[in-house]
């Protein structure tokens, strides 16, 4: 990964503390984020952050992002509504390595009711070490970005 690489982040109340294991592993690997709240256990909206969040990957601000609720599944379904995030929900390790290498995933949805902070710290070192294949996936992101305009 590139020194220059910025992840954006965003969670709700229930992401909140999965949030800050990562936060404490990105800062040991020395990739810089911005946090987009929310910043503590208080109960929010999870649309509110992911779309933040989902808002710098497009606009180039930062070239991956993350974002945390619950399940991940509000938050997934929120950042893929904003044109051209490719926003994965990962369980697993070989979800988030499939993410990226065939669908050149630039966001990372977790969920913090069903993933551990080893897992997720794991899920997401894969996912931003992991390089788009290219190839005949390129094509296939190409159909989706046609399918939104972008």
């Amino acid at each position: 990964m590139n020194e220059q690489t910025v992840i954006a982040l965003g969670s709700d109340h229930a992401g909140f503390a999965l949030k800050r294991p990562l936060r404490d592993y990105l800062d040991e690997m020395g990739i810089r984020y911005i946090d987009y709240g929310c910043f503590s256990g208080e109960a929010v909206d999870y649309p509110d952050f992911a779309y933040r969040a989902a808002m710098a990957v497009a606009s180039r601000l930062t070239k991956y992002g993350i974002v945390i609720c619950g399940t991940g599944i509000g938050v997934s379904i929120t950042a893929n509504k904003v044109a051209g995030i490719r926003a994965a929900l990962c369980c697993t390790p070989f979800m988030a390595e499939l993410a990226r290498k065939h669908n050149d995933a630039n966001m990372l949805a977790l969920g913090a009711r069903t993933t551990t902070h080893e897992q997720a710290i794991e899920i997401v070192e894969i996912f931003l070490k992991t390089p788009f294949e290219g190839n005949r996936h390129k094509i296939r992101v190409e159909k989706i970005h046609l399918l939104s305009g972008r």
